[in-house]
């Protein structure tokens, strides 16, 4: 495994990637789907406990994995988001180096996080990629994990994150809206894996819920799982990602993981039959 490094922006932003070697005895030639993981903490951290533990269990499934610590506050939105943006052209500009499929490039997104991983989701269509010197089609997001994200800026709003994230423009409402996302679905927004618990008191599953309407309206492929229980942040579920309180091992949380397994490989198995590999791999 190569570990790697890399700074993102301008600020302190930086893309850790866990990348797993070929081997000759196996596929010397072999490609992975790779899953960005972008951490929550309310635009004012990015938590470990949903970092590294999220990127292993995704190595485990042989995946390439890598964590993007973003900007957060005092740096105001689009920061983070161009950071990501570049993170994901990063990554496709080394596809063959990292033994990358760029066309299986996803992003997971937790909490705040969700909301940036949205964020690129509605946003990479539109004509932010040519005002801040990107390709369209290196940012694009393969698919979207999102995990009991924030979404709305309206009633439902965890208001903390919208305040960090637009700073002296937290009362705009142009600017609020810009940040809703349910507003901003459109057919071009990617394919999404979301879930989320009924027992979040933090961010509210009226997130999700808006967020699932506006993908159907919009003809968006969207598979959801609704938790009975379950406080926020509670990321794996599982004692490898519990606070340091010992709260947040959920049972009924740890099947996610594999439910996403099966949703990846399903729309990865979907892409191969549409563009088949080469035959001739020497």
């Amino acid at each position: 495994m190569n570990l790697l490094h890399i700074p993102v922006g301008e600020a302190n932003a930086a893309l850790d990637c866990y990348l797993l070697d070929n081997s000759s005895e196996i596929d010397a030639h072999r490609t992975r789907p790779c899953i960005i993981v972008v951490p929550g903490g309310g635009y004012l951290e990015t938590s470990d406990r949903e970092a590294e533990p999220i990127a292993v269990r995704m190595l485990a499934y042989g995946y390439q994995a890598c964590v993007l610590r973003y900007s957060t506050y005092p740096a105001h939105y689009p920061t983070a988001l161009l950071e990501l943006a570049q993170a994901m052209a990063t990554i496709r500009a080394n596809a063959e180096d990292w033994h990358i499929d760029p066309d299986q490039l996803f992003v997971a997104g937790f909490s705040a996080g969700g909301h940036l991983t949205a964020s690129l989701g509605a946003s990479w269509s539109t004509e932010m990629p040519e005002q801040y010197g990107f390709d369209a089609g290196q940012i694009r997001p393969n698919g979207l994990l999102l995990g009991y994200p924030v979404i709305s800026s309206g009633e439902f709003a965890h208001r903390p994150s919208f305040d960090r994230l637009l700073g002296d423009r937290s009362t705009d409402r142009n600017a609020l809206a810009h940040v809703s996302i349910e507003t901003r679905v459109t057919p071009d927004f990617p394919p999404t894996f979301l879930f989320h618990t009924l027992t979040d008191s933090t961010v509210p599953i009226e997130n999700s819920l808006l967020l699932i309407a506006a993908l159907r309206r919009a003809g968006v492929s969207v598979e959801a799982h609704l938790f009975p229980s379950g406080r926020h942040g509670v990321s794996l579920g599982t004692v490898e990602s519990m606070y340091a309180d010992g709260s947040g091992v959920e049972e009924c949380v740890q099947a996610w993981p594999e439910l996403f397994r099966r949703w990846l490989d399903s729309r990865t198995q979907e892409a191969q039959a549409l563009y088949p590999p080469p035959r001739n791999r020497q």
